[in-house]
């Protein structure tokens, strides 16, 4: 039987990537997002891909959204969690409701999701790809609530190896760096833009596409051994150096 995948955040940047590698091999994807009018403009092209207009972070969005992969295709192999929202500020003006609108999705989201597909994944041993990012493995100025979130997304994942892999479900992180996504090209000041290159040893952002190729590789046979891990996707910037002047200005 062909294979699906459920991937949230899936609208637009490295969701919709994902989704439209999943598709390119040959899978039946789910496409999921908050934003419906964008969501189903994505998915209108696209063929075997269901659109869901979901919330991750409501416990019967999420409900729903299991329900309807499972009525459309019957089965669900790879469920990759990438909804995420960011909230930058120092940590002084943060405030709990900031604070608790990124935990929400950013952490509850995961959480929900992949305790809600267990059943599914574990009729055949599917994977799950939790998406954090390279502040939940590095601090840095003005991330406190999305930095933490994803630190604690990465502890979330080595919960579900742990416990998941006699199930035959298989658990990893994607920890994307810099990527070109139309976010970041709206946030980021050229100062900061070329302090991330400086930092960077390839000297670049990364692109879409290559965050989805490292989902991909996750969820595929060819990592049927790989459970527990964080796959950090940043051109090398976890490995050297300490901040950037850039961002804290």
């Amino acid at each position: 039987m062909t294979k699906t995948a459920l991937i949230t955040g899936s609208a637009r940047g490295i969701g919709l990537a994902t989704a439209q590698r999943f598709l390119d091999e040959g899978w039946q994807v789910v496409m999921a997002d908050r934003d419906g009018a964008e969501l189903r403009a994505a998915a209108a092209s696209r063929q075997d891909a269901l659109a869901i207009e979901a919330d991750v972070s409501l416990p019967e969005d999420v409900d729903r959204m299991i329900a309807e992969t499972v009525n459309r295709f019957g089965r669900l192999d790879a469920l990759v969690n990438n909804a995420g929202v960011a909230d930058f500020g120092p940590i002084r003006e943060t405030t709990f409701e900031r604070w608790r609108t990124v935990m929400a999705t950013n952490l509850d989201g995961v959480f929900l999701a992949s305790q809600a597909a267990i059943p599914l994944l574990s009729k055949q041993g599917g994977a799950i790809v939790n998406i954090a990012s390279i502040s939940g493995l590095r601090a840095s100025t003005l991330r406190v609530a999305y930095g933490t979130s994803k630190a604690a997304v990465i502890q979330l994942t080595l919960q579900q190896a742990a416990e998941l892999g006699e199930l035959g479900i298989r658990a990893n992180v994607v920890a994307p760096g810099p990527v070109n996504t139309k976010l970041a090209l709206a946030v980021h000041s050229p100062e900061i833009r070329a302090a991330y290159h400086d930092a960077l040893p390839l000297n670049r952002y990364g692109s879409e596409q290559e965050i989805a190729n490292a989902i991909w590789f996750l969820c595929s046979p060819d990592a049927s051994f790989v459970t527990g891990q964080v796959l950090a996707v940043d051109g090398g910037f976890e490995a050297v150096g300490i901040g950037l002047p850039a961002l804290r200005q």
